[in-house]
Order: C-alpha cells, then structure tokens, then sequence
C-alpha cells in the first residue's frame, strides 16, 4: 500500500516527490534584509531532511511591508542572496519557495523609522494599538506593482515557485476583510470591490513570472473574526483566485489577534484541516492544509480523507528537520514531536530573537551548536532523567561519551509529566516519551529508582558527573501548613490526592494556572459524550456548551502579584487566561495568603483582610533547586556540571538547552 506523504503533486509545471509543505515562518535571521548565513544553514538542514516544498519568508515587497529581520524582496540588490538560498534548498534535495507578504497595518512604526504602517483604511489592530495610514489609489497601484516585481525576483534568484499571503490580517486580508476595509471607492464595500486589490496583485504577479511558474496563495479559510469575513465570502474567494491563475492555495487560519488558538498545544491535532476541505471543495487546483500537524499519520489521515493535497508542517520541522525522512524509512519512533509551546519559535519573536525551540536546541543554532566527536572519550554519570538530564546524556553520548544515566523515580521525564496533566498539554508527555526513545535507540543505560550516590561515583569512577536532580515543591513558611485539607500542586498534578468541590490555589505562577484549569476540567463532558449529545439534538448548543467548561468545583486563583501567569510564554499565556475565565475560575491578584484554616484561609488584598471558606487549599508556591549530590561530588574532586532546576528554577525550554551546553561540554 502506497504512502499518500509520499507519493509526487505537481503544482503548474512543478513536480514534487512528496507531499509534505515546509510553510513560511518569520524566523529573526535578517539582518537588514540580507539572508544571513543562519538562514541558510536552518533551510539546508530542513532540505536534508526532505521537505518536498520548502517556502522561506516571508520577504518583503517594499520598505513599509516588514522590518530589516525579515528577508528582502523589494530591491534586486538582495538577488544574490535569495539566489544562494534557493541553491541551498534545491542542492539538498528540496524544492524551494518565497513567500511575499505586505504587513499592513500589522507593522509597527518603530519598524518604520516612525512612519505609520499604511492600510486600506485608518482603523488600529489590538496587535499594534497603532492607527495605520489609509492608502490612496495611486499607493495602491504602486503597492500591486510591488508585488509583481518582488515575485519577478523570486523567479530570477531561481526559486521554484513563488507564494503570496492573502491572509492572517495582514495587507490583503484587510482589503478583504469589512472590519479593517470602509473604503468607499472600487476597492471598498461590497465583497466583488474588497477582493479586488488582492486579485490584482495576483493577476500581476501572473503577469510578471509567466504562465508556466508556480504561484501559490496562503489564504484564510476563516479568520475568526467577529464581524470579518464569513467562511463562504472565503470560499468564494478561493474561487476567484483559481480563475485568476493561481496554482495552489494553503488554507491558513485566524488572524494575530483572533482569540481563537491557532498553533499552541491547546489545538488539536489537525483540527482545522475541515477548512482546507472547504476549500478543496470550491476549486480545481492543489490545496494544502496547514496548523497543528505535527506527525506523520495525522498527515497521512488528512490526506486520506480527501481533505487535501499536501500538508504544511512548519513548527513540526523545526523540532525535528529530518521528519520526512524518518518517515519515510519507517523510523517515525525517532521522531522528535513539536509540542505546541510555542516558547522558542514564536515567543521569541515577541522578543526580536531569532527561532529556537524547546525540543530541539540546534534549530536556529545549526552552525554554532554543531555536535562534535571529542578526542578523549570518557565515562559520564548523569543524575537524573528529568528534561535537562536525558538532553546531556543524549548530546554526550553522541559525542562518544560513555554515558550512565540514574534516575530516583520509577520512570523517565521528570517534571514534564507534571506539565502535560493539565487539559491541552498533553504533548509535553509524548516529548518525555520521544527522549526516552532515544535514549533506547542509542542504548544510553538507565538506572531508574536509583540514587547516584558517593558508593556508586567510587563504583564507576566516572570522569565527570552532571547534576540534573530537578526541583522539589517550595513550602512557604505559613501558618496552617501542616492542616489536613492542605496539598501541593504537584500532587494535584499527579493525582496523588483528591481535593474538594470549593477550592482554593494558593500561587498564580505557570504551575498554579495549569492546578486550577486541569481541576477545573473534571466533572466537564468528555468530548464523546459531548459528540453524542450534539449530533442528537439532545440539549441546545449553549446549554453544550455549558457543560464542555463547567465542572464541579468552585475554584479560586490568588496571586500575590498584580498579574496572573507572568511566567507563562506570550503565545500560551492570554488562552490560558481566557480559559480561566471561560470556566468559571475566580483569580484574585494584590492577594496575599497571610495563614491557612481549619476552614480554609486568611488574605491580604489592598491593605484588606479578608477570609475564603474552602475544603481544599492547594499550594502552588513555585519550586526550589534539589541539588543533594554537589557536596559529594565536590569532595570527590570530579569534574562536574549542575543543569536545569537543579541549577536554577526555570522552564521546560532552560532545562533542554543547559542540558545539551552540558553534554556538548563535557
């Protein structure tokens, strides 16, 4: 039976071996528009891995369409450098793509030397809270000229096709779109007029490249935008696209400022591949759907279905670029999964720093990050099996390293368990499970329930030790503590303990949120009962709704702080707020637990005291470092590394870089 990943497409006059589509994702590597020697070396390593269509950008189509980290389109001083990245893409294996994009109102006027982002219309995003200059005619005739010119240098750098967004609420979608468009000339007002600018742009491009050059478009199949565009005005967008020229459409979906989830941990596996099925529906030419495929057999079931043609697979090749290729040699097991975190390749954007990502510390690192053999092999104790140890071991040991690794509890994973028990994190699970795997597949020994202690270090006399023992609960000093009805987050987490129907969570902190929405989720519908409900008519889809993001506890979130989950990444932090609030969780901030009660607890909120009658209070205190082992190694005179918690209490993604600079040190 034939793999649908793997057999070819072809887009115009462009034959691809497989169906798996490297979309566009900003990644900070510009500089001054320049593609950069990082650029190349993050696209070689994902051609190696074999993507059958890789797309870069997305590069600019003049000076107000981005900012200098992006790559340049806009001048033909900036042909050499595209023209020596569609070489890299194309020399190792893979077909090569340039997306061209127009911001909008959605660039920033400090991108802009202080001048205001233009739109179609005078109306300020929430991403910018910056109010754009609307466009007059003659910049928007300048604005499609641009277009066509840019994807004229696409064509002349060498690159196989070139892709357009008309999407995610930047330039064309604002045309678009009733919200960001009150145009009142040809341009503006009924769906026929808002189409047109983008219609235009592609009718020149056509013009520009030629029939026979692949044009792609990344279009939205729903923006989930109150008041915006209508999924069927999207479809007959879709349409009028195809008869323009267009080649293929990748279904995007939700603009930056939608508040519905598009790429985090908390969107399902392929949810929203129905779109890009709506899209296929209407037209005649490639579609590929895009968000949230992560493995190779949620691509496989898409294509399956008929759903599309290709796949988009952006972030899941930034936590592992050799994904194709492992699926390809049946070798999925090796696979290193995204988990929808978010915190390195989209957070740091926030940032200004280039993609990394918490799986995978070479991506963004390719060329200074590079594993290399050490000329003095030696025997490396690893204490702990959490994140940052698995990380040294593994990167030690494929430096040549004999690696010995001892683990207290009864598994690997360490805290990672704790952060996938909270509804819609579950992949961080399946990355403990992926580095156990390796650690398998490279025959890196385990010790599990065992202590790395003094008898063991003067048993194996290693030649370096690394310390990643993790972090242990931290218990604040208040009264009340040792009450029955008190547990700690982690033993919530863990279902370690059963809490009662009021309930307090002492400790807005990432660990505290995650306590109250993972209590909040028991006693909700399951998703088939909820299936079986709706498909029957059985209740109306509000009361349905009700019951999906109602449980049956009575929650209350304090934070001593002004502000709940400071320490939760940009991307994941407003969901997570907005699912606070969607069940029903009480969050208090200015809101200091003074002691506990036998009847629950005492706080201080602006200069206030105030009592909380609960049946459970829930300690959410943050962690400290559990480092018992230093001391004894110290004494031995070994050479030794302390990584991760055990080092300073940090996150998921601190925890796997330090635990590779370790391994790649040692």
């Amino acid at each position: 039976m034939r793999d649908p990943l793997f057999e070819p497409v072809t887009i115009n006059t462009l034959t691809l071996e497989n169906r798996i589509y490297l979309p566009a994702m900003h990644l900070g590597m510009g500089v001054e528009y320049e593609v950069t020697d990082p650029i190349i070396d993050f696209y070689t390593q994902r051609a190696k891995g074999g993507a059958g269509l890789i797309c870069v950008g997305f590069a600019t189509v003049d000076e107000w369409s981005g900012n200098t980290q992006n790559i340049g389109a806009h001048d033909d001083r900036f042909l050499p450098g595209l023209s020596r990245l569609a070489s890299a893409i194309q020399d190792n294996g893979s077909k090569g793509a340039v997306q061209l994009n127009h911001a909008g109102r959605y660039n920033f006027s400090f991108f802009l030397e202080g001048r205001q982002p233009v739109a179609p219309s005078a109306i300020a995003s929430r991403l910018t809270k910056e109010e754009p200059k609307e466009m007059t005619v003659q910049e928007i005739e300048q604005t499609i000229d641009r277009f066509a010119q840019a994807a004229l240098r696409v064509k002349k750098a060498g690159f196989d096709a070139v892709e357009i967004l008309s999407g995610t609420g930047y330039l064309i979608s604002e045309f678009l779109s009733p919200l960001t468009n009150h145009r009142t000339d040809e341009y503006g007002g009924s769906l026929e007029n808002r189409m047109r600018f983008g219609l235009q742009v592609m009718d020149a491009v056509r013009r520009a490249v030629g029939p026979e050059f692949p044009l792609i478009v990344r279009m939205n199949g729903n923006d989930f935008m109150p008041g915006g565009n209508t999924r069927a005005e999207l479809k007959t967008y879709a349409q009028a696209l195809a008869k323009t020229g267009v080649d293929a459409l990748c279904i995007n979906v939700g603009w930056h400022e939608a508040r519905v989830p598009q790429i985090t941990a908390r969107v399902p596996e392929g949810a929203y591949s129905y779109l890009a099925a709506g899209i296929k529906e209407q037209v005649n030419i490639p579609v590929i759907a895009s968000h949230r495929i992560s493995d190779p057999e949620t691509a496989r079931d898409i294509l399956a279905k008929g759903h599309c043609d290709m796949v988009a697979m952006g972030r899941s090749l930034i936590a592992d670029p050799m994904l194709p290729e492992k699926a390809k040699q049946g070798r999925e097991n090796d696979i290193v999964h995204c988990v929808g975190c978010a915190q390195g390749c989209f957070d740091n954007l926030f940032k200004l720093k280039s993609v990394e990502c918490l799986c995978n510390p070479l991506a963004g690192h390719e060329a200074d990050r590079k594993i290399e053999k050490t000329g003095s092999p030696g025997k490396i104790l690893v204490a702990g099996a959490g994140p940052a140890g698995m990380m040294a071991a593994l990167t030690a040991h494929r430096r040549g390293h004999r690696v010995v690794v001892y683990e207290r509890t009864s598994r690997p994973g360490g805290q990672l368990y704790l952060a996938a028990a909270p509804p819609g994190r579950e992949l961080f699970a399946r990355l403990a499970r992926d580095l156990e795997t390796q650690m398998a597949a490279e025959k890196i020994p385990v010790m599990l329930n065992t202590d790395l202690d003094s008898h063991v270090m003067a048993t194996e006399n290693p030649d370096a030790v690394i310390l990643a023992t993790g972090a242990i609960p931290a218990m604040p000093a208040m009264e009340g503590m040792d009450l029955p009805h008190v547990v700690q987050a982690w033993d919530v987490l863990q279902n370690n303990v059963r809490t009662g129907f009021r309930v307090a969570v002492v400790g807005g902190n990432a660990v505290g949120v995650e306590t109250a929405l993972f209590l909040a989720e028991q006693g909700t519908l399951p998703a088939d009962v909820l299936k079986f409900l709706l498909v029957n008519r059985a209740e109306d889809p509000e009361t349905l709704f009700e019951m999906a993001v109602t449980g049956t506890a009575s929650i209350t979130l304090l934070e001593m702080t002004d502000h709940i989950g400071t320490d939760i990444g940009k991307s994941t932090r407003w969901g997570m707020l907005q699912d606070l609030g969607r069940s029903g969780i009480e969050t208090l901030s200015h809101a200091t637990v003074t002691r506990i009660t036998p009847e629950g607890l005492v706080f201080d909120t602006r200069g206030q005291t105030r009592e909380l009658s609960v049946d459970t209070v829930v300690v959410a205190a943050g962690s400290v470092p559990y480092n018992p082992l230093e001391t004894k190694v110290k004494q031995t005179g070994l050479r030794y590394e302390v990584v991760g918690d055990a080092a300073r209490v940090g996150t998921a993604f601190d925890a796997i870089h330090q635990g590779f600079a370790a391994g790649a040190r040692v």
